[in-house]
């Protein structure tokens, strides 16, 4: 199979996985968001030692440690990432599922102007077309809460950073987990015992499957990030934003049908605008790729005259 329909196969198993994590976090109640958080990374860590012990593939470490830059981004990817999950935990347990998802709607915007600023690539009229509409829909949508969507504008900014970072680090999706995990580890467990003394901690007290669930989200945690990693690796960055639909799309239905969030018509309003950018953005680099191929099937034809 080629390594870019890998990919795509890749970021549509990640995207699906973040896309039902709405139904997960609620489980984990009465544990809060920071609890919830410190436990995804010790569990994660667990999950993806696991992974490389089956695989029996250590030598990447010792060649990273000499890589010291490679060493910084992952360490600043972890940082991004951490401010990612806790924002996105609490919005979920807080009854904001319908405006994560507006983030996670966004991003794929936020992902083509970060090709833009970051990687030089140049955007056709129709993407900026694109673009400006997402702008228009996050004032529409601050008029509707009263306050900007900060939610939303922080997973989108998050996220986004974390797929350049990964991107340019290019290191394989156990590999750059497990570095990632590590240096979350200590934070994670210092403030995970510091509940314990306080006596406020919630593993452990509310019974064994409280404490499964808890230890399960380093499983839903680990799968599909490094399913993610595995598709930024290998696919451009428009590409992964033509991916990061699915996971809104399942986040707003959950929300909407399952949570029964209040959707105003002028929150409709702002979300129509939104999809409508997507829509002109999916349109525009579809009628892109059709017209990249003829040029190089009559480059070819050419060629062989």
């Amino acid at each position: 199979m080629p390594e870019s329909r890998r990919g795509v196969l890749y970021g549509i198993a990640a995207y699906t996985m973040w896309g039902l994590f709405p139904l997960y976090w609620p489980l984990l109640k009465p544990a809060g968001a920071v609890e919830i958080l410190a436990h995804r990374m010790v569990w994660s860590l667990v999950v993806v030692i696991a992974v490389l012990l089956v695989r029996r593939h250590w030598s990447w470490f010792r060649e990273l440690m000499r890589q010291p830059r490679k060493l910084a981004l992952l360490t600043l990817a972890a940082v991004i990432v951490s401010v990612n999950w806790g924002v996105y935990i609490y919005a979920v347990n807080a009854g904001h599922v319908v405006e994560s998802a507006l983030g996670y709607f966004i991003n794929p915007l936020v992902s083509v102007l970060f090709g833009v600023l970051v990687f030089r690539e140049r955007l056709r009229p129709w993407q900026w077309a694109a673009v400006g509409l997402g702008a228009l829909a996050v004032v529409v949508l601050t008029t509707d809460y009263g306050r900007p969507p900060w939610i939303a504008l922080v997973l989108a900014a998050s996220f986004g950073t974390y797929g350049v970072v990964k991107k340019v680090a290019n290191v394989g999706a156990a590999e750059s987990l497990t570095v990632e995990t590590l240096v979350l580890l200590l934070p994670a467990l210092g403030y995970l015992t510091f509940l314990q003394a306080q006596g406020t901690a919630t593993f452990g007290g509310h019974g064994f499957g409280h404490a499964a669930l808890l230890a399960g989200g380093g499983v839903i945690t680990a799968v599909p990030l490094m399913a993610f990693t595995a598709s930024a690796i290998r696919v451009p960055l428009t590409v992964i934003g033509l991916l990061q639909y699915i996971a809104p799309i399942l986040q707003f239905l959950c929300g909407v049908l399952i949570a029964h969030e209040t959707m105003p018509p002028s929150r409709w309003a702002g979300f129509v605008i939104i999809w409508l950018a997507l829509a002109v953005f999916s349109w525009e680099g579809l009628r892109h790729a059709r017209q990249t191929r003829r040029a190089a099937t009559a480059t070819r034809a050419l060629e062989t005259v």
